[in-house]
């Protein structure tokens, strides 16, 4: 049996005991941004909130992409989320490759160049890739200013989070 066939065993055992009081709307608090890391999966325990209080945006990196920025605009603006956290980690493995490593190594062992040039968001520091998301939502107007948008690293080995803040731009003298 596959994994897929494995999971949809499962998926019948959990839907005998189902509550079908989670299949109402959601009204998330927070929405947080996070890498697909599956260390980052039980965001409620390493969070402390309530599974229906968290927006979960997972992305690879967890990069600020143009989807992620509709995603925080319905969350802010649909659903009632009040803040905004960007969760970076220790150890991701968008560091571990360059987006033209990637391509070029993608190329080469399908034999198949069309896609390239992709873009992956790989990156080199957690903290500056921190700094740069929260740069990309506070610059988006939709996004409403006074939502508060803070990020933060997971650290993979200690369980820990550490605040990023961003860098203040400077005025011209």
């Amino acid at each position: 049996m596959s994994i897929i066939d494995d999971a949809l065993e499962a998926n019948r055992n959990y839907a005998k005991n189902y509550d079908s009081k989670l299949g109402k709307p959601p009204a998330p608090k927070i929405a947080v941004v996070t890498c697909m890391d599956p260390r980052l999966s039980d965001l409620s325990a390493i969070l402390g909130l309530p599974q229906a209080d968290i927006d979960v945006i997972r992305t690879g990196g967890p990069a600020v992409t143009e989807d992620v920025l509709g995603e925080l605009v319905v969350s802010t603006r649909v659903l009632g989320s009040r803040e905004i956290m960007l969760l970076n980690h220790t150890g991701c493995g968008f560091t571990t490759f360059t987006d033209d490593e990637l391509n070029t190594k993608l190329a080469a062992s399908t034999g198949d160049r069309t896609p390239a040039p992709m873009r992956f968001f790989s990156y080199n520091d957690p903290e500056q890739n921190a700094r740069e998301q929260i740069k990309m939502v506070r610059s988006h107007p939709w996004i409403a200013k006074e939502v508060p948008v803070r990020g933060f690293i997971f650290d993979v080995q200690t369980g820990l989070l550490s605040e990023v803040h961003a860098i203040p731009q400077q005025t011209a003298a």
